[in-house]
């Protein structure tokens, strides 16, 4: 269990690792795992458990139940872990741990994928922007 919810930790297959994210898409699966990979992290990705069910109504006595709905498709999607219990994707980011393929800094837009390319050279706190 985690001291505080920026340091979540359990086991994806049989494996103690560090949650990078919880209920992520394929592409942003297809982002974190290379990006990861490459600063040397082991990657563990397991499929998220699909959302509970709500209990069907209860029915007054002498009333047909309403046939049940049809369960929902559980969404395509994955827990992402790294075997490196103590990681944490916010002290990465802004500890400017994290490198790209082209050697420069993950920033935090990078990481949200909101940039194409992390360019930035001068760290957060120093922008005058």
């Amino acid at each position: 269990m985690a001291i505080n919810k920026n340091h979540e930790f359990e086991e994806l297959d049989g494996v103690k690792c560090g949650i990078v994210e919880k209920n992520v898409s394929p592409e942003r699966l297809a982002f974190l795992k290379p990006l990861l990979e490459l600063n040397g992290f082991t990657v563990v990705s397991v499929p998220s458990p699909a959302p509970k069910a709500a209990p069907p109504p209860k029915v007054a006595e002498g009333e047909t139940a309403p046939p049940p709905p049809p369960p929902p498709t559980p969404p395509s999607t994955f827990t992402v872990g790294v075997t490196d219990y103590t990681f944490n994707a916010t002290n990465a980011i802004f500890g400017r741990m994290l490198k790209t393929k082209n050697g420069h800094v993950v920033t935090h837009a990078y990481w949200l994928q909101k940039e194409a390319e992390s360019h930035e050279e001068v760290p957060y706190y120093e922008f005058k922007g």
